[in-house]
């Protein structure tokens, strides 16, 4: 077999295992960016992504917080406490 043709094929076999593990939303992500942005454009997407990304984490977070009866005296208390483990004796 030809270096170039191997080369090609597990470039496609790649290919084809990115796109399998892929979910249709980020399939329709790629379709909608296939032509390149300008930079500038790029970047913004980018924020934009990030800060959605933050959103849902600061959202799940305050649920976590909420359910375990989380507040600030408890984040308070734990910055004041020590996690060290006790020496073992011999």
């Amino acid at each position: 077999m030809d270096s170039c043709v191997f080369f090609v094929h597990l470039d496609m076999a790649a290919e084809l295992e990115i796109l399998n593990s892929l979910n249709e939303q980020q399939l329709m992500m790629l379709r909608l960016f296939k032509n390149p942005l300008p930079e500038g454009d790029f970047q913004q997407m980018r924020r934009l992504a990030v800060k959605l990304l933050a959103r849902k984490l600061d959202e799940v977070t305050e649920a976590w917080e909420k359910d375990n009866q989380v507040t600030e005296e408890t984040y308070d208390e734990l910055s004041k406490g020590h996690f060290r483990s006790k020496a073992k004796r011999s």
